[in-house]
């Protein structure tokens, strides 16, 4: 879509270079968003793609991950063998509803950013423990949990002109087994529940993420692999009725069962 209101495109080497931050002005990664519809508050748009920031960094931390980074580039990556999570990726990035020419287009940042339940990046970054760094416009940079980042539909912690930079997906996470399981009412629509479980060598370090059937991600953590009963009622505890996200692609009751069914499913699959 043309955005007819936009005057100016910048492009900047820096973001200090940026100066006081003002209303009209928007960070443009992939711009997926951001063309889809008219943004008639908008008047000015920060590339994001001039500042050269590396698409993914592995170092025996773990994984930097740019918000710049394009979803193609995180479907090409391939991990060190140790790294036995790193085909959830391609797991999580198949699940999103786009075709696979948005992927070329489409940044991980620019999906996190969004913050909607069904955000398929929100889902990945979550389950292996993703840390976001944030730079905000006046002040030293934050780091903020993925799982503290989105705070609702549409909604996360991001203040006024301030960028995310990047996620940390830390090795010890992507060391570890994963499950996942996802479901949507059509083949390629968008996901109504996915979740994924992550567990250590002999079940230890049990991670439960639930998403896209919640507004924001839930998730649940056990030293060991827990029982059938011991998970579901660890589910109830942080999901009452009432905290799963009703909409076109579900209603809650159906989001709460297939939760329950899916998370019984990945327990003794990594038991």
């Amino acid at each position: 879509m043309n955005l007819n209101t936009i005057v100016e495109v910048k492009r900047p080497k820096s973001t200090d270079a940026i100066g006081q931050w003002r209303d009209g002005y928007a960070w443009l990664a992939g711009g997926t968003w951001l063309f889809s519809e008219p943004q008639v508050a908008v008047d000015t748009l920060i590339d994001l793609d001039t500042l050269g920031w590396p698409s993914l960094t592995a170092t025996q931390a773990g994984l930097e991950i740019a918000a710049t980074c394009r979803v193609a580039d995180l479907h090409a990556f391939k991990g060190p063998a140790e790294w036995r999570s790193a085909p959830l990726f391609r797991d999580c990035i198949d699940a999103f509803l786009m075709s696979f020419k948005i992927w070329n287009a489409a940044t991980i940042g620019g999906n996190v950013c969004m913050s909607l339940p069904a955000g398929a990046m929100i889902s990945l970054t979550a389950a292996l423990e993703g840390v976001c760094t944030l730079w905000p416009r006046d002040g030293a940079p934050r780091e903020v949990p993925v799982t503290a980042f989105v705070t609702g539909n549409h909604k996360n912690v991001l203040q006024k002109g301030e960028l995310l930079r990047s996620i940390h997906l830390p090795a010890a996470a992507l060391s570890k087994r994963y499950a996942m399981r996802q479901m949507s009412l059509t083949r390629y629509g968008r996901s109504a529940v996915l979740i994924i479980g992550t567990a250590g060598d002999r079940g230890k370090d049990f991670l439960l993420t639930i998403t896209a059937s919640t507004p924001r991600p839930v998730q649940l953590r056990f030293d060991k692999t827990p029982s059938a009963a011991a998970l579901r009622h660890a589910i109830d505890e942080h999901l009452p009725a009432g905290g799963y996200f009703a909409d076109v692609h579900g209603s809650a009751p159906y989001k709460r069962h297939l939760t329950y069914h899916f998370a019984e499913q990945i327990r003794a699959e990594l038991a």
